[in-house]
């Protein structure tokens, strides 16, 4: 990683999983980092031409994901945090914080990091960060509240960039067009991009004071009611999933009772098949129809049909064998 690789992923059947990658040095200085690193969650090792960020789960007690994981996947997954990273998007760092609240790395009076905008809109890669690190979804979305968003409006932005642009030093406008000129353009980019996402960082900082940062037992707190809400709305979502199912079910049995007769005869022809997987159909399909009387017609006719019907088929005994299992037909 310090003289060769970008990115590497490690993963092992003894519930221990790394990602790293390695980022030009003169991105961040020591001081960005120092705000986000944890005991083992994550760490940055320094060289002199590069910083190599490490995320690290260590000892999950999540048995089934590691005896299945043997990494593939991972790093096409994760390898745009480093692109991220490059721009000045710092949240995979506060995930790697959220990681280490989550082992038990932060003390409950300890204060969080400055929470980056965009929490709330966490990026494919960034979702997949939480997953590969087992960072509670309920932690996360703790953290996510008060956000602001991912960024200002866009003319608010260009009003940032205006006047941010005004302040430049002639002499550091030069180089960005000496770069430019020799064909380094991404190199000018990055360096420009670089030193305005420090002056939005610096801003940032200004406007976030030490005592509104909030400490590790309040995140928990939050967790907690988050959770709470979590579960209320799963409640929710499945009452309705199952008044969904209720009715699609109700509309069905009432096409069969619009033509009992046209569907008894298609249940006769499935039991004079003779054979098990046709009984089977048979049995699934007077289960329904015997569904659609209880919701259309009534207890006589129900009997009534269905007497018809084992009069033609009494003698198949493995057919009646299973519709006395299902409850609907009792031997005399």
């Amino acid at each position: 990683m310090r003289r060769y690789f970008d990115a590497h992923i490690y993963v092992t059947d003894m519930c221990v999983c790394c990602f790293m990658v390695s980022v030009p040095r003169d991105i961040f200085d020591r001081a960005t980092f120092n705000t986000f690193t944890t005991k083992s969650a994550i760490s940055v090792i320094g060289s002199e031409s590069h910083w190599t960020i490490v995320w690290n789960l260590n000892e999950s007690e999540n048995y089934d994901r590691f005896s299945e994981d043997d990494g593939r996947g991972w790093m096409a997954r994760l390898i745009a945090l480093r692109d991220e990273l490059l721009q000045g998007d710092l949240r995979s760092l506060y995930l790697g914080w959220l990681a280490g609240v989550m082992i038990g790395d932060v003390k409950a009076s300890g204060r969080e990091p400055i929470p980056p905008a965009g929490l709330s809109q966490l990026t494919s890669a960034q979702q997949a960060l939480v997953e590969f690190l087992e960072i509670h979804p309920d932690l996360v979305t703790a953290a996510a509240q008060g956000d602001v968003g991912v960024s200002a409006e866009p003319d608010e932005v260009d009003m940032q960039m205006n006047a941010w642009i005004a302040n430049l030093p002639v002499e550091d406008s030069r180089q960005t067009l000496k770069l430019l000129l020799s064909g380094q353009a991404r190199l000018a980019e990055r360096q420009l991009k670089i030193r305005f996402l420090t002056s939005q960082r610096e801003r940032s900082v200004t406007r976030t004071t030490e005592p509104g940062l909030r400490t590790v037992a309040n995140l928990w707190e939050l967790a907690k009611s988050a959770g709470a809400i979590r579960q209320k709305l799963e409640v929710e979502q499945r009452i309705r999933l199952e008044t969904d199912k209720l009715v699609k079910r109700e509309a069905y049995l009432r096409t069969l009772a619009a033509d009992f007769d046209r569907y008894w005869l298609v249940v006769d022809k499935k039991a004079e098949r003779g054979i098990s997987s046709a009984y089977d159909e048979a049995t699934r399909a007077i289960i329904e129809l015997a569904e659609a009387y209880r919701l259309c017609s009534s207890n006589v006719e129900w009997n009534h049909a269905l007497q018809k019907f084992m009069v033609r088929h009494d003698k198949r005994g493995a057919l009646v064998r299973r519709l006395v299992e299902a409850g609907l037909w009792r031997k005399s």
